[in-house]
């Protein structure tokens, strides 16, 4: 779920100023934001345990017990906006009584988990499947990977989401945004009480976007605008082909099951998707970090880091790396900027941290940041706000 903004920038090398075709609400590189503190920080992400070894119904009961009120309260919101535009309550009615009928042609122990879910929370059934398949609807973020002059990578993000789902006149802020931020977990995934993977998601959403594999891999999902996106995708499925794999479904069979950098990249190049997407992609070694830009049947592009021929960032939001990015959502040059600003031989988690947190990359919309380090085990994820001035998006 990355929000309906996970613009993702894949910029492979660059050296612009800040002002050279920037918007002119951007500001400059910050510093001295890590650890994370003042206005920017909205608070810590608690941690849950998810055991695998446990049957799929009951798994998420302790998580969406403890947040099962603040569940209600945003899909709620996001029902009040649907009814605004459909006054008749019909498409809600619709998705009460016809999207439990997707059950039993999911992947998976998804369905299960949805059940469960609801169970807990009371929520209607449906309504949990449709948060759960928000990101083929909705989804705006940031992703990036470095490599230090060591080869040591750090993989980061920002999450955004929540773009025309309510705007807060008063307080100046986007409705499902604030309601996703105390919905926000960190997920420790165990089998035979061994950790599996690593993960920040939202409560009572069973499929990942932001994720660490000790060992192995970090994988972050960002949205890609496309006509044949995950609307058509989702038609398609109630129609009755359901050959694709649903995108946060695919990241969470990942950080569950591939035991390695390439095992992933070919997983996530090769597989039919319901939505097209942006896979950020990290190893444990120098080179192994990558943008995988795909179409639902094919891959159309693979970035990959390559050091020593100047490339030692990577950096996705939500625009394809070959064209220019929408004029008043470019968070793309600011990134490039501060990275380069840094420097190479600067990179770490409080200077990633910086760039992340320099406006219009930290927005209106942005939930979380992440930090991801493979190779030391660190994994830190920070509430976010934007005070104003700050864009919406």
């Amino acid at each position: 779920m990355c929000g309906t903004a996970c613009f993702v920038f894949v910029v492979l090398v660059g050296a612009r100023t800040l002002g050279q075709d920037a918007p002119p609400w951007t500001e400059d590189c910050r510093n001295s934001t890590y650890p994370p503190s003042g206005p920017t920080f909205r608070g810590t992400v608690p941690w849950y345990t998810i055991n695998l070894d446990f049957p799929p119904y009951k798994r998420w009961h302790e998580v969406v017990a403890d947040r099962g009120p603040a569940i209600k309260l945003m899909i709620q919101s996001v029902k009040d906006i649907v009814n605004t535009f459909n006054p008749s309550g019909k498409l809600m009615k619709m998705v009460d009584e016809k999207l439990p009928g997707m059950l039993g042609h999911l992947p998976g122990p998804f369905e299960e988990e949805m059940k469960g879910i609801a169970d807990v929370t009371g929520i209607p059934l449906g309504e949990i499947i449709s948060f759960n398949i928000f990101y083929e609807i909705f989804s705006m973020c940031t992703s990036l990977i470095t490599e230090d002059q060591a080869g040591h990578l750090i993989h980061a993000r920002n999450m955004d989401f929540g773009v025309f789902l309510g705007w807060d006149t008063n307080n100046h802020t986007w409705v499902v945004t604030e309601q996703l931020k105390p919905l926000t977990v960190n997920l420790d995934i165990q089998r035979d009480n061994k950790t599996v993977f690593l993960a920040t998601t939202f409560a009572g959403y069973v499929g990942m976007l932001t994720g660490i594999r000790p060992g192995a891999l970090t994988l972050t999902l960002n949205e890609r605008f496309n006509i044949n996106g995950g609307y058509l995708g989702i038609i398609e499925w109630l129609l009755g082909r359901r050959g694709d794999m649903w995108i946060g479904f695919i990241t969470r069979a990942v950080l569950e099951n591939a035991t390695s950098y390439e095992e992933a990249k070919n997983i996530l190049t090769k597989t039919p998707l319901l939505a097209p997407a942006y896979f950020i992609l990290g190893g444990n070694r120098s080179g192994q970090g990558c943008v995988i830009t795909r179409a639902r049947k094919a891959t159309l592009d693979v970035h990959e880091l390559d050091a020593l021929h100047g490339r030692w960032y990577v950096v996705q939001t939500n625009y394809d790396g070959w064209k220019h990015p929408f004029f008043l959502d470019d968070r793309r040059t600011p990134t490039m900027t501060c990275l380069n600003r840094t420097t190479q031989e600067h990179i770490s988690f409080a200077s990633v941290y910086d760039v992340l947190s320099t406006k219009p990359i930290l927005n209106k919309l942005t939930v979380y940041t992440t930090l991801m380090d493979l190779s030391r085990g660190k994994f830190e994820t920070y509430l976010r706000d934007c005070p104003d001035p700050c864009i919406g998006w």
